[in-house]
């Protein structure tokens, strides 16, 4: 194993930096960028080259009619043209991108909180195996050298025989202990350096996680509570756009160039022309008022499910809380335990030394001892985890 150590930060910096999904929601806020540029871009006025070339023979009295065809066709022209709308119509426009961008830059950080809560609650398990893998190692190593006494003690007839195998058969199934936690270890730390998006096999040893509770905001000024806002405001800019694509529409335009049909001079044919085209909606069957009821269903779902989320809000911060308290009354109660486990063990170490406690109350100490420290990792473990899940929602 590497002496090296690492920390839960190491871990979720090298996941932020290798998630490809991080990096999407930042391309995609580069591409509205773009399409902000776009839109400026296509109500400025359009230069366009334009070749018409054709030619319709007449044989033998068999052809087009002559007087719509021309018989012949030659255009080069360069046309301009602009459509005109109004600022209101344009902002209107360029503030659905920036509420697309603020939208990105919420879905961004609760994608980042997802994954630093996923990494973080990996690391933890890690490191309570890493932790009863620690202490598992440490009874073993008292647990040889009290072989080593109570073979000797055997021999000089202290202790039966029996009793010497029985002690063996405790110290052979903690090595057997230390076998699985290791490679339980193993597991757990390669799904943490794949979650992270780590290529690397070797191990470092798992400093503690140094988590507190968080102070939590009002719901209200929550990153998972803006995106329903933001939802709000996007309804309201799409309901918008609906009556500014009903009003009329101007377009200007103008060419010039050369357009002939050969039947006339065709060396004066050089020319321009201009005009200005007008669109005013009339009627459409009711189809804004549709579009508009559109909006306002989707507006009563966007309300719905901002309730719901508030409720249940409330109710997970307070059921976990409660599991918090819960847990840390069992921390306290066990470690308490441990003391008097503790003191009984240094007690049958001295006694076994001398020959003075059987064997069978000695592994009952030892197991009972085994069991209270095991538990005491595992809710101080479980007590890591539910920080973690209320400390996810101080997101602002």
């Amino acid at each position: 194993m590497n002496a090296q150590e690492k920390t839960l930060y190491d871990f979720i910096n090298a996941a932020l930096m290798n998630s490809p999904l991080v990096k999407e929601y930042h391309n995609e806020s580069q591409m509205n960028l773009v399409d902000s540029l776009r839109i400026r871009a296509g109500y400025k006025p359009q230069v366009t080259g334009v070749s018409t070339n054709s030619y319709a023979p007449v044989m033998g009295g068999w052809g087009y009619d002559y007087a719509i065809t021309n018989g012949y066709n030659f255009g080069q022209l360069i046309s301009v043209s602009k459509t005109i709308v109004s600022k209101e119509n344009l902002h209107n426009q360029f503030n659905a991108l920036h509420i697309q961008n603020l939208s990105l830059n919420v879905s961004g950080k609760i994608t980042e909180q997802d994954l630093k809560k996923t990494i973080t609650a990996q690391y933890i398990t890690a490191y309570g195996t890493w932790q009863q893998l620690n202490f598992n190692k440490e009874l073993l190593d008292l647990l040889k050298k009290e072989e080593t006494i109570l073979k000797t003690l055997t021999s000089n007839g202290v202790y039966r025989q029996t009793d010497y195998l029985t002690f063996l058969v405790i110290l052979q199934q903690q090595e057997l202990q230390i076998s699985q936690l290791h490679l339980q270890l193993q597991n757990e730390y390669a799904t943490l350096n794949y979650l992270s998006g780590l290529n690397d096999t070797s191990f470092s040893s798992l400093a503690k996680p140094s988590l507190e509770v968080a102070a939590l905001p009002d719901i209200e000024n929550t990153v998972f509570y803006q995106q329903f806002k933001l939802d709000s405001l996007k309804l309201k800019n799409n309901d918008a756009q609906i009556d500014f694509s009903y009003k009329p529409k101007l377009n200007l335009y103008a060419n010039g160039g050369y357009l002939s049909s050969f039947a006339y001079k065709s060396y004066k044919n050089f020319g321009t022309s201009f005009g200005v085209d007008i669109t005013v909606p009339i009627y459409d069957g009711r189809q804004k008022k549709m579009q508009h009821d559109k909006i306002a269903i989707q507006e009563q779902t966007r309300q719905n499910y901002q309730q719901y989320f508030a409720k249940q809000y409330d109710q997970q911060i307070a059921q976990l809380f409660q599991q918090l308290e819960s847990t840390q009354q069992i921390i306290d109660l066990t470690a308490s335990q441990l003391k008097y486990s503790e003191r009984l063990m240094e007690v049958n170490k001295k006694l076994l030394e001398t020959g003075d406690v059987k064997i069978a109350d000695y592994i009952i100490a030892i197991g009972n001892y085994l069991n209270i420290k095991n538990t005491i990792t595992e809710n101080t473990i479980n007590k890591l985890q539910i920080i973690n899940q209320i400390n996810y929602w101080n997101l602002k």
